[in-house]
């Protein structure tokens, strides 16, 4: 497994995840309850776009989180074991999300509970 491809990936992405956030700020943005200007239909569209927007930028943070984990385990010579029982990685698997922090078996394990 070649780590640098790998870090690079991941620093590839964490440089996206940034330009998204910061393009959807704006649609985070309080939503003005005015009346006079803006009709209540309007206003719930407004509110609903906003609640999926933060819910957009709560997904992007969790993997920004992921990514610093991985970029971690990098660092002290721990990427590509598994976090819960230290047993390699599948290497397709990071090829496909190089930021995931568990082999299949303890992800499955995760996901039944």
């Amino acid at each position: 497994m070649d780590i640098e491809a790998m870090r690079a990936r991941l620093i590839r992405r964490r440089a996206e995840i940034e330009a998204e956030d910061e393009q959807a700020a704006s649609a985070r943005e309080t939503v003005v309850l005015d009346q006079t200007s803006v009709g209540r239909l309007s206003r719930m569209d407004a509110l609903q776009g906003q609640q999926m927007a933060l819910a957009a930028q709560r997904r992007r943070q969790g993997e920004l989180v992921r990514i610093d984990q991985a970029l971690q385990r990098m660092e002290r010579g721990e990427y590509g074991a598994c976090v819960s029982c230290g047993e390699d990685i599948e290497p397709k698997r990071l090829e496909f999300d190089p930021a995931v922090p568990t082999c299949l078996r303890c992800a499955s394990k995760l996901q039944a509970r």
